[in-house]
C-alpha cells in the first residue's frame, strides 16, 4: 500500500513537472445564475498549447444556467490523460474545495460574453484609429459635381482606451469623419468628439467612466462603479459637465453642428474652412443632474423649431421637449403615462403630433448595480405602445396611447397625417429583441402603421423582408408625405451589404445596389439638389469599405439609377470603421 502511494505520488509530481498548465473539470449545477471562467489565465498564444472548448451559460441570457464545464488550457495532451486519470480519484472534500472557488470567482470577476467583450467587438474595421488632419482625397472614378459643395460628416464608436471590462458597439467614444466637398476636390479628417470624458480619461490615461449599458458583470465590476462615485463625491469629478461619449449621430438644431448620443447632452463641433474639425464644448441647455436628450432630434423645416425628450431611469421616464430656432428650450412635458423606463431610440413627428413608441427592451437599474449585466431586459409578455401627443401640448393629459404588439422600432424613416383623424408611420421594425445585444445580425422588417386616432383602430402593412435599417429620406419632407426612403440592407449592424430605394407607397424596390463582395457600407444619405427639384433628384452617399484590401472610399450615387449608379468614388487616405448616423450640410445653419 505505501509503495502504491509513493508510486502515485511520483507519478503526479512528474505530470505537474511536464506541464505548465494542469487541468481541473468541475461540474457545477446550481440554482443561482453565474459565469464560468479560467482560474488561471493560460499563455492561449504559446505555439504548442491546445485548448479545450468549454460550455458556459451566455452571460446575456435572461434563463437557469446549466451545467457549467470549466476546463483550462493543457501544453501536452498526453499529460492531460494522465491528470484526469488520477482527478478521478480526488477526494470529495478536494473536489467540493473546487468547486466553491470556481463559484466565487466567477461570481466575483466572470468571463465576459463575445458581445461585450471589447477585443471580440473592436476588431476588423471597427478596431479604432488615430485621428487624422485634414488630408486630400483622389477621386478615382467619375468626378464630384461642382454644384456639390458642403461637407459631409459620419459619427461612430472609436475607444480611444482600452476597457477594463465590458463594453458594447454603443459605447465606444465618439469619433467623427468628415469630407469636406468644394469645387470638384475633397478633403479628409477625422477627429474625436472632445466630451468630457474623453479628456479625463485621457488626462489620467486609463478608463474611469462606467459603461453602464454595456452592463456590470460580477462584484469586481461593482467596486469600480463605487470607485467611480467615490470620485465624484469627494469632488474628483463633476458629472454635472457630462458622461456620455457622443458617439451615435450629427444633427444641425439652431444653427450648431451637434454631436449627439442617448447618455449626455450633445456636444457642439464645427468644420473649418480647410476641413478640420473642433469640438467647441458641450451644450448646455439643462443643468440638471441627468440630463441628456435623444440622439435624434426632429426639426421642422418650416417653423424651424426642433423637437427632442429625454429619459430617465426614475419617474417621469419621458419628457418631452422643444427648442426654438434661437436654441432655448421650451415647453418641457413629463409623460407620466409611460409606466416603466422602456429603450426609445427614435421618434417622429407630423405636422401637428409627436409620435413615440415602447419597446419590449426596459431597463433594471437594480440589475447593474449588482452586477447582472446590463440594465436592458426583454419582456417578451409586454404588449407594445405607441403614443401620440400634439407637438405644443403642455401636458401628457392629451397623450394618446395604441396597442401595436410587438411593434420594437429600430429607427422611425417618417411619419405623416393622412387627413384629419389618421396617422402613418414608417419604421423597421426588429421582430425579436431577444438576443439583441449578443447578435447584430438584426431580424428587420419594414412596416407601415395607419393609425386612426379617433377610433383607435390600427393597420399594419408588411412593406420589406429585406432587413433594411438606417435610412434616410429627402429631409424638406420631414413630417409630410413621403414616397421615397433610401436604406442600408443589414449584413451585421451597422455593417450594410447595399441599399435599397423603397417606394413607400407600393413596397417596390425601385432602386438597389450591392457594394460587392467583402465590402460594406453604412447608413445611405439622401441629399436633395434643389428644393424645389422632384422628391428624388439629388444624390446618395456614403462611405464604404473593402474588407479583403482593408480600403475605404466614399461613394456618391444617383437615386434616380436602377442601380444608383456611381457619380464619383473618392479613395479615403486611411481606414474607414464602421459607424452609425451621418449628415450632410451646406454651411452651419442650414443642412440640405
Amino acid at each position: 500500500m505505501v509503495e502504491n502511494e509513493i508510486r502515485k505520488r511520483n507519478q503526479t509530481k512528474e505530470v505537474w513537472e511536464t506541464c505548465k498548465f494542469d487541468v481541473t473539470v468541475v461540474d457545477i449545477n446550481i440554482d443561482f445564475p453565474c459565469f464560468s471562467m479560467f482560474t488561471k489565465k493560460p499563455k492561449i498564444n504559446h505555439p504548442k498549447t491546445e485548448m479545450i472548448s468549454s460550455t458556459c451559460s451566455p452571460i446575456l441570457s435572461f434563463t437557469q444556467p446549466k451545467d457549467v464545464m470549466m476546463i483550462r488550457a493543457v501544453r501536452n495532451p498526453k499529460a492531460l490523460e494522465k491528470t484526469t486519470s488520477l482527478k478521478m480519484h480526488a477526494s470529495p472534500l478536494k473536489s467540493m474545495k473546487t468547486s466553491i472557488l470556481h463559484f466565487f470567482s466567477n461570481f466575483i470577476d466572470p468571463p465576459l460574453n463575445p458581445s461585450v467583450d471589447p477585443t471580440h467587438v473592436f476588431k476588423g474595421n471597427l478596431a479604432p484609429v488615430d485621428e487624422m488632419k485634414p488630408t486630400n482625397c483622389e477621386v478615382i472614378e467619375g468626378e464630384l459635381p461642382l454644384c456639390l459643395n458642403g461637407v459631409y460628416i459620419r459619427n461612430g464608436p472609436n475607444p480611444q482606451l482600452q476597457p477594463r471590462r465590458a463594453l458594447n458597439l454603443l459605447e465606444g467614444d465618439g469619433m467623427l469623419h468628415s469630407l469636406r466637398l468644394s469645387n470638384g476636390k475633397a478633403t479628409y479628417c477625422n477627429r474625436y468628439v472632445k466630451t468630457y470624458k474623453y479628456m479625463v480619461e485621457k488626462e489620467v490615461g486609463f478608463p474611469i467612466f462606467p459603461n453602464m449599458l454595456s452592463g456590470l458583470y460580477g462584484l469586481l465590476d461593482v467596486a469600480r462603479l463605487s470607485k467611480f462615485i467615490r470620485r465624484y463625491v469627494t469632488g474628483n469629478l463633476d458629472i454635472l459637465k457630462g458622461i456620455g461619449v457622443a458617439n451615435t449621430s450629427v444633427a444641425i438644431v439652431s444653427g450648431k453642428l451637434l454631436a449627439l448620443c442617448e447618455s449626455d447632452l450633445p456636444y457642439i463641433v464645427n468644420v473649418t474652412q480647410n476641413g478640420d474639425i473642433e469640438t467647441l464644448g458641450r451644450w448646455e441647455i439643462d443643468k440638471n443632474l441627468h440630463s441628456n436628450m435623444t440622439a435624434h432630434p426632429k426639426v421642422d423645416s418650416e417653423t424651424k423649431d426642433t423637437f427632442a425628450y429625454s429619459w430617465s431611469f426614475k419617474t417621469p421616464h419621458l419628457t418631452f421637449f422643444r427648442i426654438d430656432e434661437k436654441g432655448v428650450k421650451q415647453n418641457e412635458v413629463p409623460i407620466f403615462s409611460m409606466h416603466r423606463p422602456s429603450l426609445i431610440h427614435d421618434f417622429a413627428i407630423t405636422k401637428r403630433f409627436a409620435i413615440f413608441h415602447e419597446t419590449q427592451l426596459t431597463f433594471s437599474l437594480s440589475k447593474v448595480l449588482i452586477g447582472r449585466g446590463s440594465p436592458l431586459v426583454y419582456e417578451p409578455n409586454k404588449t407594445t405602445r405607441i403614443g401620440v401627443i400634439p407637438r405644443y401640448a403642455n401636458s401628457d393629459s392629451k397623450m394618446k396611447w395604441f396597442k401595436v404588439p410587438r411593434f420594437n422600432a429600430s429607427h422611425i424613416v417618417n411619419a405623416w397625417e393622412n387627413d384629419e383623424d389618421e396617422i402613418i408611420v414608417v419604421a423597421s421594425n426588429i421582430l425579436s429583441l431577444e438576443n439583441f445585444l449578443d447578435s447584430m445580425k438584426l431580424d428587420v422588417v419594414l412596416e407601415k402603421i395607419k393609425i386612426n386616432t379617433q377610433t383607435g383602430h390600427v393597420c399594419r402593412n408588411l412593406l420589406s423582408t429585406s432587413k433594411l435599417d438606417l435610412g434616410s429620406i429627402n429631409t424638406s419632407y420631414m413630417g409630410k408625405k413621403t414616397q421615397y426612403a433610401y436604406l442600408g440592407v443589414i449584413e451585421e449592424a451597422p455593417k450594410m451589404s447595399g441599399l435599397v430605394k423603397i417606394d413607400l407607397e407600393t413596397g417596390d424596390e425601385v432602386g438597389r445596389r450591392f457594394y460587392g463582395d467583402d465590402c460594406f457600407g453604412g447608413e445611405p444619405v439622401f441629399v436633395r439638389r434643389n428644393v424645389e427639384d422632384d422628391e428624388d433628384d439629388g444624390f446618395v452617399m456614403t462611405f464604404v469599405h473593402n474588407e479583403r484590401t482593408d480600403e475605404s472610399m466614399f461613394l456618391l450615387m444617383d437615386p434616380k439609377s436602377p442601380d444608383f449608379a456611381t457619380i464619383a468614388a473618392l479613395k479615403l487616405p486611411r481606414r474607414v470603421p464602421y459607424g452609425f448616423h451621418s449628415l450632410f450640410f451646406t454651411n452651419s445653419k442650414i443642412p440640405i
